[in-house]
């Protein structure tokens, strides 16, 4: 894949990020700008198994899950270069987060991370999710990159 083209359907993130159903988490990719911005979809459908239960009213994708999906974002950017093709990320930390709104099926939430540092094995990334434009989610994270069949304790 030597160049993207907007968007970025279903096929194309699975060719970038090494996760599967029912753990890929992003359904579209539609900004990109190289080692600066990225956004990405991701609808929430009743069908998805990890949705919380909540006594009258309707269910939530749990906080953990929608933190997941901004990182998967910010992944495809880090990976979608072509010197990071062969490489995997590892989701170091995460600082500042802050959960605004819960998120509930028949949502599209709109996700956006940028990069605050950007170094060849590490880099540190701002993500913010909104859905109708309201933030739901907000956070930095720090990554590191490692060879393909490395153990994280052997990238860093």
């Amino acid at each position: 894949m030597d160049t993207l083209t907007l968007p970025l359907d279903y096929a194309a993130i699975e060719r970038i990020l090494p996760h599967r159903y029912p753990f890929l988490l992003v359904d579209r990719i539609t900004e990109f700008e190289l080692d600066k911005r990225i956004v990405g979809i991701k609808n929430v459908s009743l069908n998805e198994r990890y949705l919380s239960p909540v006594e009258d009213g309707l269910p939530v994708l749990p906080p953990t899950i929608l933190t997941e999906a901004v990182a998967q974002v910010g992944a495809i950017m880090i990976l979608s270069k072509p010197e990071n093709r062969e490489k995997l990320i590892f989701f170091m930390g995460i600082e500042k987060v802050r959960y605004r709104r819960p998120v509930h099926p028949g949502d599209v939430v709109e996700i956006e991370a940028t990069v605050r540092r950007l170094r060849s094995r590490m880099g540190l990334l701002r993500g913010v999710a909104r859905v109708d434009g309201k933030i739901v989610v907000e956070g930095t994270m720090t990554f590191a990159l490692g060879p393909r069949g490395s153990k994280l304790g052997e990238t860093i």
